[in-house]
């Protein structure tokens, strides 16, 4: 049975893991968030420092922990695109380091298809095709999964993504970072029909709206400027009403565009990954509304839904099964599209 050694370190978050087919064997994991926390948001060159000390830690630990030496995997993975450069280059340069020291495949992953992946870490594949709702700090899209390699993006977000609007309104809020978590724990016993915040909409060129894209810039406003009003009225914030508020807003536009594309694609299963994955209220909407129209679906492991090793190294089972490997000589990039993931493996590096 393959096993891959996975490393992570695409944004803020150093991750390791040792991945079979049988599940995950070890996993381990340094956040920087408090360290970013000071300065409202991720400092790339404080992020690449940290990954720079904690990878060697994080390997050892995953070695120890699941009892296979570098010798016994059978390759090695590290995510490749899309982050930040400088963060990158530390898990890939380290990555393929140990696949040359050890003569194993090294295989590039894209971040979005790790993401993709992390649903059925902890059990059964969804069935093909079925449609994927990913939302993170960085990403709010709606992909049509045919089969792993083949993806077709149906819906994205024109301006901030989910998270990062999360992240932007909790700053307004004085909630701190990282905004999710911190608007989903003051949105606890909120109101949350108390503030009827906008559901943006994206026009297209000749009239009417995209159906499936979203714009959450015109949220964030929308709550700055209902901030305002309140401070200059007098008297405390209703912290708790104006975060459920928010969060619902979020929420309900996720769900419903969502479920709208599945329907109009023909597609039974919807899969939702990513770190905005693991709002409770987005959960409860998406079982209250999907169950309702007959829509099977799956929401990856709260485990599994913020950045991790673990789903980088499925990703990689997916294609070592596929005879796919990247040439050691594969760079790094900032962006690169999904839909275009099969060129990280191609014979001459895409970057």
């Amino acid at each position: 049975m393959p096993a891959v050694l996975a490393l992570e370190t695409s944004c803020d978050e150093s991750a390791a893991a040792l991945v079979t087919e049988a599940g995950v064997v070890a996993s381990a994991l340094a956040s920087q968030v408090e360290e970013h926390a000071r300065w409202g948001g991720v400092v790339p060159e404080i992020a690449s420092r940290r990954h720079l000390e904690a990878l060697p830690g994080l390997i050892a630990r995953v070695q120890r922990e699941s009892g296979l030496s570098l010798a016994a995997i059978d390759a090695v993975a590290a995510t490749v695109t899309p982050g930040l450069v400088g963060a990158l280059l530390v898990g890939s340069v380290m990555g393929r380091t140990l696949a040359r020291l050890h003569q194993k495949p090294f295989l590039g992953i894209h971040h979005l298809e790790g993401h993709l992946c992390s649903a059925w870490l902890e059990g059964d594949r969804p069935p093909m095709p079925h449609l994927v709702l990913l939302v993170s700090g960085g990403h709010s899209e709606l992909l049509r999964v045919d089969r792993p390699g083949r993806y077709r993006r149906l819906g994205r977000s024109r301006d901030d993504a989910a998270g990062e609007c999360f992240d932007k309104v909790a700053r307004l809020l004085g909630l701190g970072y990282p905004g999710g978590p911190a608007i989903e724990r003051a949105a606890l016993g909120g109101d949350e029909r108390r503030f009827a915040f906008p559901k943006g909409r994206v026009s297209l060129p000749d009239g009417g709206f995209h159906p499936y894209d979203f714009s959450f810039s015109g949220l964030k406003t929308a709550v700055g400027r209902q901030v305002r009003e309140l401070e200059q009225a007098g008297g405390p914030l209703p912290l708790a009403d104006l975060a459920a508020s928010f969060q619902a807003v979020v929420g309900d536009v996720l769900v419903e565009r969502s479920l709208r594309c599945a329907e109009a694609e023909g597609l039974d299963t919807l899969v939702v990954v990513g770190g905005v994955a693991a709002n409770r209220r987005l959960r409860e909407r998406l079982r209250e509304q999907a169950s309702a129209r007959g829509i099977d679906w799956r929401v990856a492991p709260l485990a599994w839904c913020t950045d991790n090793a673990a789903m980088i190294g499925r990703a990689a089972l997916e294609r070592l099964a596929a005879g796919q490997t990247s040439p050691i000589t594969l760079g790094v990039a900032a962006r690169f599209p999904l839909e275009e993931a099969d060129a990280l493996y191609a014979e001459s590096p895409c970057f």
